[in-house]
């Protein structure tokens, strides 16, 4: 009988899980099917996180991730496709794509949107090659079950991360990182 080594196991356990990201019901359908997705999830967030709303409306753009997966054991990796929307209208389609490394176990699935607060934020993330999730982003924290909102301070930054619609579990305390890179759908 073949013995399987712990480091075997969990790079496959990683590469499945980056397998199995990559078709989280988005993948490779197209644009309207990534513009359905994305009403679906603003709908959500509009009726469930109501402060949500007047953001969007002072936005100079979005970024709509209706469905993130992620997953670890030791390593992990996430990864979503969604839509840049400027206007209501989209304009290009993104995908995320994240890798973790640390004390981890589990999976889950999000959505999130990025609200590009200034003309000047919203350009350059559409200028770079890759754009990196970093220090230039505040979270509005969900405080409440029934309200997500961003406070004053948080009003004030060029980009607004809302993650929500959290489903599954993961434990850990990692060192992770980000990008969102320009697709063709």
């Amino acid at each position: 009988m073949t013995q399987i080594s712990r480091r075997t196991f969990a790079l496959a356990a990683v590469a499945g899980t980056a397998l199995a990201a990559c078709s989280n019901g988005i993948g490779g359908s197209g644009g309207q099917q990534i513009d359905a997705r994305v009403d679906q999830t603003l709908e959500h967030m509009y009726s469930r996180y109501p402060g949500t709303r007047q953001l969007a409306n002072d936005a100079a753009g979005m970024l709509i991730m209706p469905l993130v997966t992620e997953a670890g054991l030791w390593l992990g990796g996430s990864y979503g496709q969604g839509a840049l929307r400027v206007g209501g209208t989209s304009v290009d389609y993104y995908s995320i794509a994240g890798a973790s490394a640390g004390f981890q176990i589990g999976a889950q699935q999000f959505s999130h949107v990025l609200f590009f607060m200034t003309p000047e934020a919203l350009m350059d993330f559409r200028q770079s090659n890759g754009w990196i999730a970093g220090a230039d982003m505040e979270y509005a924290i969900n405080t409440q079950t029934d309200m997500q909102r961003a406070d004053s301070t948080t009003s004030l930054a060029p980009v607004i991360a809302v993650v929500f619609a959290q489903a599954g579990l993961r434990f850990g305390a990692t060192l992770e990182g980000a990008k969102y890179t320009r697709i063709i759908p």
